[in-house]
């Protein structure tokens, strides 16, 4: 157990789905594993451990935003052993040849800043995915006919974002899309040697300002799950 997951060791599998909803590790849990149980409930963040085609998988909430996803990817790599660690959730496209429904897939993620900018102090990272997950994950989409693109996002520290000056110079410089938690996870997953990368559904664009129903999302995030799991037992 840590501050912040009650699971006991063994509990969390080295495959780690992470959600920023909590009720989408659950809805993962439910739909896609089997045998499926409920790992963590602390702070309401749940956690469950089930398996995909005979592969152990937790499905993990991180809540919003890096500071939050932080805490828990630092847990689960320290203190369960979690070696490879796919977020799954939605975005917003930047793009207009980005489509309502498409998957992204983030090959690297840009931000102005994160939970671990004081180690770096003057020095710019890069985080980027895992080149291994990243390429099967595309292989999958293109299996799967799903519409998909590949390139660099945006992890914003603000949801509500007042900076159209930003986004103006993010999108000439060909940003996908803008989302809140993948430059931390990426930046994480370097530091302690494991794998990392980002599945994102577009359910909004800020372009055309269309936005994903609420009751047509499970069939669009179900097929950025699959893709997330085909991926990481290719």
């Amino acid at each position: 157990m840590t501050v912040h997951i009650g699971a006991k060791a063994g509990d969390i599998a080295e495959t780690v789905l992470l959600p920023g909803d909590p009720y989408r590790a659950k809805w993962v849990a439910e739909t896609f594993l089997e045998n499926a149980v409920l790992v963590n409930e602390v702070r309401g963040m749940l956690g469950f451990t089930g398996s995909y085609k005979g592969n152990r998988v937790t499905a993990h909430g991180t809540g919003m935003g890096m500071p939050s996803l932080s805490i828990y990817v630092n847990e689960l790599i320290r203190d369960y052993d979690a070696k490879t660690l796919i977020r799954i959730g939605s975005a917003g496209a930047m793009q207009e040849s980005i489509k309502v429904r498409d998957v992204v897939l983030a090959m690297s993620a840009t931000t102005l800043s994160t939970p671990s900018e004081g180690m770096f102090k003057e020095l710019n990272f890069a985080p980027t995915a895992d080149f291994t997950l990243l390429a099967a994950a595309h292989k999958a989409a293109q299996s799967k006919n799903i519409p998909t693109h590949v390139g660099s996002i945006y992890s914003s520290n603000t949801f509500y974002d007042e900076r159209p000056d930003l986004n103006e110079q993010m999108q000439r410089h060909g940003i996908m899309a803008v989302e809140m938690e993948a430059a931390e996870l990426y930046t994480l997953a370097a530091r302690y040697g494991c794998r990392a990368l980002g599945v994102m559904t577009i359910s909004d664009h800020l372009l055309t300002g269309e936005a994903l129903p609420s009751d047509q999302r499970e069939q669009s995030f179900g097929d950025m799950v699959e893709i997330a799991l085909e991926a990481a037992f290719a």
